[in-house]
Order: structure tokens, then sequence, then C-alpha cells
């Protein structure tokens, strides 16, 4: 990228174009990014700390050098994509996300770790925001490394070998619940190579949602999760209470629609930029508090 510029501390990128970190980090996607009270976002993540701030059309990403950026963080930004050109093909061809883009203009898809985004998704189902932080937060800081940043303590999400030896009571007392076993069996078949998430991510995208599916835990909208949010599947259309909310109001889907067909009709409908159409109207829905 032409307009990036090393600064103390950080890196900045001038005239950034769809990129606002609140739509960013609160539309869904992720659970380790958190705002502070400076407006600023900090987030652990690759093993490490970042800290964003906005200012007009400027982006400061603190903590890195202008070769991490460009070697890690420009990839999991997806800042190659060209969301003006979606954006625009999106809002031509449906009234509906015409009016809903601009709640989430500056939504970008995170390309995070497969692993850790499988994990987090298990923990996250008929779960709130607040607790799925935490157990997430809960397993990190008992089994993740730990990460300085302005004389705190972070802690990066553990990989698959040092979850593979904690017990399903341990899961439990963090705050997993009823998704301990779940997590305690899916790791334990990641780890010893009965599920390979590197050749499971080559599959199309049809049959990587089936085989996500073999994990325990793992149902259809997790699955989407997976895709979408990790393995740059953007055929994924994970249908949440707020999105099923959408597709009934805005698309008169029948209530009793089954979450997998409301999955097909958006596929239909969107294409190849399902994920992001999604992403739209989840944020439209829960920003305006849809109600069926």
């Amino acid at each position: 990228m032409s307009n990036i510029e090393s600064i103390e501390g950080g890196v900045i990128i001038k005239n950034i174009d769809s990129f606002e970190p609140k739509h960013i980090f609160e539309c869904g996607q992720c659970f380790r990014w958190n705002k502070q009270a400076d407006g600023n976002y900090i987030g652990i993540a690759k093993g490490k700390v970042l800290e964003l701030s906005k200012k007009d059309q400027n982006l400061i990403i603190y903590n890195i050098d202008e070769r991490e950026f460009h070697e890690h963080w420009f990839d999991y930004f997806d800042l190659e994509r060209d969301y003006s050109k979606i954006k625009i093909k999106l809002s031509s061809e449906d009234e509906i996300l015409k009016q809903a883009i601009p709640f989430g203009s500056g939504i970008r898809i995170l390309n995070q770790d497969t692993f850790e985004i499988i994990i987090s998704f298990i923990i996250s189902a008929n779960n709130r925001i607040p607790m799925i932080k935490r157990c997430i937060e809960n397993i990190s800081k008992n089994f993740g490394d730990a990460i300085e940043y302005k004389g705190k303590t972070y802690y990066d999400f553990p990989s698959v070998n040092k979850l593979s030896d904690v017990s399903e009571e341990q899961f439990m007392s963090m705050g997993a619940g009823f998704r301990a076993r779940y997590i305690k069996d899916t790791v334990s078949k990641i780890y010893n190579r009965q599920f390979d998430i590197d050749e499971v991510a080559k599959l199309n995208d049809d049959e990587c949602h089936k085989k996500l599916q073999e994990l325990s835990g793992v149902g259809a909208k997790v699955s989407d999760c997976i895709m979408l949010f990790s393995m740059k599947k953007y055929s994924a259309f994970p249908v949440d209470v707020w999105v099923k909310r959408a597709m009934n109001v805005f698309y008169d889907a029948p209530e009793n629609m089954s979450l997998n067909k409301i999955r097909s009709f958006a596929q239909n409908k969107f294409g190849d930029n399902s994920g992001i159409a999604q992403q739209y109207l989840f944020y439209y829905a829960r920003e305006n508090k849809i109600k069926l």
C-alpha cells in the first residue's frame, strides 16, 4: 500500500476506505477486540496486542512496524478487497441492502485463526456476548502465552497443543457450561489429526460446510461462521436470530422457514458476496432492534 507510513510506535494508513473499527469489531465476527475509554480498540491476535485509532480517514495501528503490517495485518484486515465495489454491487441489486449498508459501511471481514474461531463459536452457541468473551478470556489467561503491552498483561489464545490435556471439568469451570464437552471432543479430534483443519479449508464451500459439522458443537450456523471468519469462504451465510429476523421482516421469508432454507435463499440472492451481505444485514437489524 502506497498510503502507509511509519510513525513512532506503529503505522498510519492514510485515506483508508471502508474501515470503521466499531463496525468491524462489533458486528459479531470477533470476541477479542474491546473498545477503550479513549475510543481506541485493543485486540489480541497472532500472538500480538494491537491498538487501533481512527481519526478522520486515517487509521493508526500501534505496536507493529511496516514489515509486520505487510506480512500479517494487511491480510488479517482484508485490506486487499475493494469493499466500495462490493457495496455498489449489492446496493444496486437489492433495495434492502441499499438501506442497510450505510449503517455498517465500514465493515470488513477479518481473516482470523481457524482453531480459535472454531472454539470461540462453539462457545457462542446459545450464549451472550459478555459471557462468550469472559469464557474465551478465561481459557486464554489459563493456557495462553502472556503478552505485555503498556504495562498491562494480555493473553494469546492457546494452541490446540496447549488445550489437548485440558479436561471437560476445567473448560466448564472457565464458563463454557454445557459446551465444555463439545470443546473437549473437538480439541481432541484436531489434536489427534482425526480432523485436519487445513485440509478441510481446501474443500469447496458446500463440502467444507458439511465437513465442519462433524465437529462436536458445530451446526450449520457455526460452520458458516468458521468458513466466513477464518477460511475466506464468502458464500457462507450464518443465520442467527438477528439475520433470521431480517430475512423474515425484509424479505418476507415465512417465520417458520428453516435456517437452511433461509441460508439457501440468501446464497441464491447474494452469491459469492453472501457473507458480506450477511454482515450488513446483521448489523442493520441489530442496530435498529428489528422485531418480528
